[in-house]
């Protein structure tokens, strides 16, 4: 026999099997409200900024480092210490005090006399740069998060909502917009699939539900949505970042809706929670 083609039958070592980290979780909300909010829509950089009109999962995320202390952006090119030990973090949001979905905006004015930011034509300094940004007045929003209560980060974050503490302070986008919080509960939930109609609180990822693209006009059609009953009266849609393209440090975008119509079933969402006490559902992502 070719002395490359012998089998070894010596018995190997058995790698030790890790044991499962334990798990605990705990759903909790709070209500995350500010004079002003803007989150920056990267794919506009002159004029008129604009704003997402709705609080999404990586500047939420910031926000939660922000609670915990964790560290932001440091060093170009490297993800922030709130991002690598926060993005697996499920999350819901919902807006508070809005119309239809909307926060009422106002074009706010900054005047940028920083010598880099303001070469004349002729590439001398001396201009001013004169920025727009269509900024959100008094947002706010209900903030689900579902904590491991025996992760010892999580679980700082679960006392630090409670007590209403944070180590460095929070904001809806910009520093100078503080965010301040209220009203935390704690929920008992489970994963059971609705059976009958069912009330959806928070934003959810609608991909899913498209059933039907038209030739004609090319909008998506959905069954989705329980028009029998008459206590809906509106159906919000936004594109959301949702988590970071991390070799392309860039937003992955996805759709969003919100309603306040029941929803039908069977339904094709995941990620769906029920909360008991209500018999409402949340979508965490």
């Amino acid at each position: 026999m070719n002395e490359q083609m012998k089998l070894d039958f010596t018995e190997k070592e058995q790698q030790p099997v890790p044991e499962p980290k334990p798990v605990s979780l705990r759903l909790i909300s709070f209500d995350l409200r500010a004079d002003f909010g803007f989150f920056r829509k990267p794919d506009v950089n002159d004029g008129l900024q604009l704003s997402y009109n709705m609080l999404h999962k990586p500047a939420l995320l910031g926000i939660l480092g922000a609670i915990a202390g964790l560290k932001g952006y440091t060093q170009k090119g490297q993800w922030p210490e709130y991002y690598k030990r926060l993005k697996d973090v499920r999350v819901g949001i919902a807006p508070l005090d809005h119309e239809r979905g909307n926060f009422t905006k106002t074009a706010l004015k900054y005047t940028n006399t920083v010598g880099y930011a303001n070469k004349a034509k002729d590439g001398k300094s001396g201009a001013n740069q004169i920025v727009y940004e269509n900024t959100l007045r008094a947002p706010a929003y209900r903030v689900y998060v579902l904590l491991n209560e025996a992760d010892e980060l999580q679980n700082r974050l679960l006392t630090r909502i409670k007590n209403q503490e944070a180590e460095f302070v929070p904001y809806l986008g910009k520093n100078e917009f503080t965010a301040w919080w209220e009203n935390v509960a704690e929920y008992e939930v489970d994963q059971s699939i609705p059976q009958e109609a069912f009330e959806l609180k928070t934003l959810f990822d609608k991909r899913k539900t498209i059933v039907t693209k038209s030739i004609d006009d090319g909008y998506d059609r959905f069954d989705l949505f329980d028009f029998s009953e008459q206590k809906g009266s509106y159906i919000y849609f936004e594109r959301l970042p949702v988590s970071f393209n991390e070799q392309l440090f860039q937003y992955n975008l996805i759709d969003f809706a919100y309603t306040d119509y029941p929803l039908k079933t069977p339904t094709q969402l995941g990620g769906l929670y029920r909360l008991n006490t209500s018999n409402e559902y949340v979508q965490l992502i």
